[in-house]
């Protein structure tokens, strides 16, 4: 068995920051299940989040003596018990990057680095279990790409759009210039209009509780259309999820857009208008009221999900489900120690691991098509063809990671870690597909956090 130090390479060590309210300096407490870590490599930072506090580190410093630490309460619901569920860092390219939170009453929340609220919208009412941020490829049918902000949710999927996220970040962040060279204060935490300070971004919503409630999604791409439906202009993606009821399940999501002009402009001028005319309503009436309920925003109707397959055994439950960059394949764990490799257009399974109870997985990009040579820049003369993904799995009840060659390849790494380690994953940056080259390839990357040291550090790339 291989020594981690020898296949890791050490970044930051959380250690030197003041974790105590997260729970720090008990054994094991990162395997607390209501923390949640999101982490940045390019912009050098990791959240680390329970269920009312969220701490932002930052070791942008070469030395890490000056790294920052930002705290954020959000301000939750006392009367539902609301609390944060979960955290995800939204980047696009090299100029923006920020903190997207979930809660458990079904709203999701975008702060800065500096911990300012941007962003508060109301998604559906329920927990929301992971936030996943993802590019898609260009599809050979439909030649269109795509990159989304997915919130999953128990049976339901939202999606929205990075285009939409991009432009309400763009506007707040140019606001925020114009106020500091004006010299004004922001004020717009804690003010009356909560979360409402820029219109509701749009977003698509699916029911996929057809096999049973869910506890873990993604959409995996774009997907051709039905066969009485080629022509369509609508976009159509596929959607797996894993859950109690069904280990497996797969969906085609619709948009449902109206082909008609008219229909389009409707679906956009209505809500706006609604939305004018109540604030409109709200000033007049304001002087007339001394008590005012606030209103419960209304969840957008569900658009069209259609059935395509589901696997079901009654012995065992789908429980989580990780997806490869390309969106090709997903490693999905269940309540037997199995880990299924599903191809995600065949929708088949092509590999199965058991024996892995409580395993965590992550895809990673390594070198070993070929010898790595020495260079003072060794990851940037290396092209894509030279990576092969490796599928990441951490077995705490072994106190191993394991990494495996895709899709049939031999073990290549088993790296010793401790009891209360976790395996993290930068996320994707969208925005900067489009930009890259195939020579500039940044591989996919995997790190190790230590709890009990407190060391977090990234799996080498090579074997050597």
């Amino acid at each position: 068995m291989s020594r981690s130090r020898s296949h890791t390479t050490p970044v930051f060590n959380i250690s030197t920051h003041d974790l105590t309210d997260l729970g720090a300096g008990k054994q094991g407490w990162l395997d607390n299940p209501n923390l949640i870590c999101a982490l940045d490599s390019q912009s050098h930072s990791l959240a680390i989040a329970n269920k009312f506090l969220i701490l932002i580190l930052d070791w942008s410093d070469e030395d890490h003596r000056n790294s920052i630490q930002v705290e954020i309460r959000p301000e939750l619901s006392p009367i539902e018990g609301e609390f944060v569920s979960a955290v995800e860092w939204i980047g696009f390219g090299d100029e923006i990057m920020v903190l997207g939170v979930g809660t458990s009453s079904g709203y999701w929340m975008v702060y800065s680095l500096e911990g300012d609220l941007i962003h508060r919208q109301m998604v559906y009412h329920g927990r929301i279990l992971k936030l996943r941020v993802r590019g898609m490829r260009r599809d050979l049918v439909q030649a269109v790409s795509s990159e989304e902000l997915t919130v999953i949710m128990p049976g339901v999927i939202a999606r929205f759009d990075g285009s939409d996220i991009q432009s309400m970040l763009g506007r707040w962040f140019q606001e925020m210039q114009t106020d500091e060279y004006l010299g004004q204060k922001q004020t717009r935490r804690g003010s009356d209009d909560f979360g409402n300070s820029y219109q509701r971004l749009p977003y698509q919503l699916w029911n996929v509780s057809k096999y049973g409630s869910s506890v873990d999604a993604a959409i995996t791409g774009i997907m051709p259309p039905p066969l009485l439906e080629f022509e369509s202009s609508q976009r159509y993606y596929c959607a797996v999820t894993v859950g109690k009821d069904a280990v497996i399940s797969a969906f085609r999501l619709s948009e449902d857009r109206n082909r008609s002009l008219v229909g389009a402009i409707l679906s956009r001028v209505v809500p706006a208008t609604f939305s004018t005319i109540a604030s409109v309503s709200r000033l007049i009436w304001r002087s007339d009221q001394t008590t005012t309920k606030k209103l419960e925003p209304k969840p957008q109707p569900f658009a069209r999900a259609t059935p395509l397959t589901c696997l079901k055994d009654s012995a065992r439950k789908g429980e989580k489900l990780t997806l490869a960059p390309s969106g090709t394949l997903a490693a999905i764990t269940d309540s037997l120690g199995r880990i299924l490799l599903l191809d995600t257009q065949a929708l088949i399974v092509v590999r199965l691991w058991k024996g892995y109870r409580d395993a965590n997985c992550l895809f990673m990009e390594m070198l070993v098509k070929k010898e790595s040579k020495p260079s003072t820049s060794p990851y940037r003369e290396n092209g894509k063809g030279d990576y092969c993904l490796c599928l990441v799995i951490h077995a705490p009840r072994k106190g191993i990671v394991e990494v495996w060659q895709m899709r049939t390849g031999p073990r290549l790494l088993a790296i010793k870690c401790a009891k209360g380690s976790r395996i993290l994953q930068p996320a994707y940056r969208m925005g900067s597909s489009s930009t890259a080259s195939s020579s500039a390839h940044v591989p996919v990357e995997v790190f190790l956090l230590d709890g009990d040291s407190g060391q977090l550090s990234v799996i080498n790339r090579s074997l050597q």
